[in-house]
């Protein structure tokens, strides 16, 4: 079978973030399938970009053929993203018609976190007879609307929510990571029989050889671990979205009864620092970002791991965070600070759950599970590790997710050696 992934956003492990793609394109090149990635030269998430001039570069990764299209640098959240993806959108709709002819996709997911590339992904479909499959990260426009406060009137989220309505109207199949988004979906015009649940997930491979910590780094877990107390760890985005402000106020609060390390990057990591240091918070130690397959190694030096959201409607349609699935995956007992429509924590029975900005609430649970036995703390992380192998790893969910992309559906799924070689332009698209 051959599968088109569109994805503006899809790193690897040689360009870093957004890895997802990357981990189900490789169990589907395993399985025996052609897989071709399509993503945008600049990611604002991504460690490297692709370095190349021209339109456009074609190259192999771990089996996988990905092919970057010429797109703008930016920064931040305003115009020249918008400009990134305007870009990308134009580039893939000239590209649609060669990559429908030559590639012949059986099936074409649309994945670029925002809607928009609806349009080009079921140009592509229609030209080459294949199955549609619209995978969603987050909602949008809901999410900038409701984090970013942008009015449903705005000029950028009409603009998204034409785009959100025509992909739940017109994909065959329509793949969330987000477990109670059916609802809402539905509401914007999707059949109910075209949802699915996929999460996000682990890879297995990379926990059975993870890389090796700074020398440095050792040396100051080390030394916190000499002080005697438990040791809560956090590691990811130094953002706004993560709560880590609400986690510094519970460390003041556990001043000389527990320890803080965090590992990471962000906007708002500065910010943090200056923090740490203006209300002298001595019990947090704020440490660089590590390379991804160096996390496990961090997180078996730490007792408990930390997760937090701030309180925020939007998490009714529920969350499938990375950094929860490496929590548990580690095996350590986590503290999670959220209310939202799933709780994987809960479900695993991995930790404990307090309500989202309860500094307060947050403490008491790390005291609380520090004051458990060792052996007690151990049972709650492999609870945690054995819902993961169990339900999240990537070979099930390349699985589960190919699985219903090809079940029946709106439009029947015609194999590439059963379809029409000519490729003719849609009039009515």
């Amino acid at each position: 079978m051959n599968i088109l992934l569109i994805n503006h956003y899809a790193g690897s492990t040689r360009h870093g973030m957004e890895f997802r793609p990357f981990y189900l394109a490789r169990e589907w090149v395993r399985a025996g399938h052609r897989v071709q990635i399509v993503a945008a030269s600049f990611s604002h998430i991504r460690a490297r970009q692709p370095e190349f001039d021209g339109a456009a570069l074609d190259e192999q990764i771990e089996g996988i053929d990905y092919r970057w299209l010429r797109t703008p640098a930016y920064s931040g959240n305003g115009a020249g993203r918008v400009k990134n993806m305007l870009a990308f959108m134009a580039a893939l709709w000239r590209d649609g018609p060669r990559l429908a002819r030559e590639f012949q996709p059986d099936v074409v997911i649309a994945s670029s976190t925002y809607p928009m590339d609806i349009w080009p992904a079921r140009r592509i479909a229609r030209l080459s007879q294949a199955r549609l499959v619209y995978e969603v990260h987050d909602l949008w426009p809901l999410s900038p609307m409701e984090l970013g406060g942008l009015s449903r009137w705005h000029p950028f989220i009409v603009w998204v929510q034409l785009a959100e309505d025509y992909a739940y109207r017109h994909a065959d199949k329509v793949v969330s990571m987000l477990p109670k988004a059916m609802q809402h979906m539905c509401s914007r015009g999707m059949a109910a029989q075209k949802f699915a649940y996929v999460p996000n997930g682990v890879d297995t491979e990379e926990w059975a050889q993870p890389g090796e910590l700074p020398p440095s780094l050792k040396e100051t877990l080390a030394a916190l671990r000499a002080k005697g107390l438990p040791l809560v760890g956090y590691a990811g985005t130094h953002g706004l979205s993560n709560a880590l402000d609400v986690l510094l106020d519970a460390a003041a609060r556990l001043k000389g009864r527990a320890e803080i390390v965090m590992v990471g990057t962000g906007p708002d990591r500065d910010a943090l620092l200056a923090r740490v240091a203006a209300e002298g918070l001595s019990n947090v130690t704020m440490l660089p970002a590590i390379s991804k397959h160096a996390v496990p190694r961090f997180l078996d030096e730490v007792d408990i791991a930390y997760i937090g959201w701030h309180p925020n409607p939007l998490y009714r349609f529920g969350i499938s965070p990375n950094k929860l699935m490496d929590y548990m995956m580690a095996g350590k007992p986590v503290v999670h600070a959220v209310s939202a429509g799933n709780d994987p924590v809960a479900e695993a029975g991995c930790g404990l759950t307090v309500p989202p900005g309860d500094a307060a609430a947050v403490a008491e649970a790390i005291l609380t599970l520090a004051a458990l036995p060792a052996a007690q703390r151990q049972q709650l992380g492999s609870a945690g590790k054995a819902f993961i192998l169990k339900n999240q790893t990537y070979p099930l969910l390349a699985a589960r997710f190919l699985a219903a992309a090809t079940e029946p559906g709106a439009l029947s799924f015609i194999p590439t050696t059963q379809r029409r070689t000519s490729h003719v332009e849609d009039p009515t698209l």
